[in-house]
């Protein structure tokens, strides 16, 4: 999804889940500031299906789940609340539970489909960001416009290690939640520009 700066006045986390439980449109927040959420192409819905899909097929039976846009997840050192595409996350789910709503503290996991808009706040900050969240192993970028995954994953001293896929044969491990991807299946259906 894309986000789209609000011209309203700063406001605090408390008002920003506030307006969240009430409103039908889903806000990021950061710094004071909300972010409405735009809908997606149908290459971008495409994408999440498929990866939900054959993700959530490998993980029955195990501590892990494949969840959809629509949790929000906080980033605790900023104060700062995300709708990611995809989140995973394994054994204990820990939430942040505030005006009857529920935030996702602990993935393990975080995809983000790339769209022209928010490319390079996904691959910047964003990602500079979600490195603060200490249970965050694996980052995964997915382009929508053509065949190209980037997969970083934290290593034990904390460096980033970054994977590039771009063939339809290949195939792409998430290790930690053990799952494989056939870029075949994650782009079933999506048309190239």
């Amino acid at each position: 999804m894309n986000a789209l700066p609000q011209e309203a006045t700063r406001v605090t986390p408390e008002e920003y889940l506030e307006l969240e439980r009430t409103s039908e449109v889903k806000y990021e927040y950061f710094d004071g500031e909300v972010f409405a959420m735009v809908g997606a192409s149908l290459n971008h819905n495409r994408i999440n299906r498929n990866m939900i899909q054959k993700i959530g097929i490998q993980l029955e039976g195990s501590p892990c789940e494949a969840l959809s846009s629509d949790m929000r997840v906080k980033i605790e050192a900023l104060e700062k609340y995300t709708y990611p595409d995809i989140a995973m996350v394994c054994g204990d789910v820990n939430l942040e539970k505030k005006k009857g709503l529920d935030t996702l503290l602990n993935p393990i996991v975080i995809i983000e489909i790339l769209s022209k808009s928010t490319e390079a706040y996904d691959r910047g900050t964003k990602f500079q960001h979600y490195q603060l969240i200490p249970s965050l192993q694996e980052y995964i970028l997915v382009s929508q416009h053509d065949c190209r995954i980037e997969k970083y994953v934290r290593e034990a001293e904390g460096k980033w290690i970054y994977s590039l896929y771009g063939e339809m044969g290949q195939s792409m491990t998430i290790a930690s939640i053990g799952c494989e991807l056939l870029l075949s299946d994650i782009y079933y259906r999506v048309e190239f520009e």
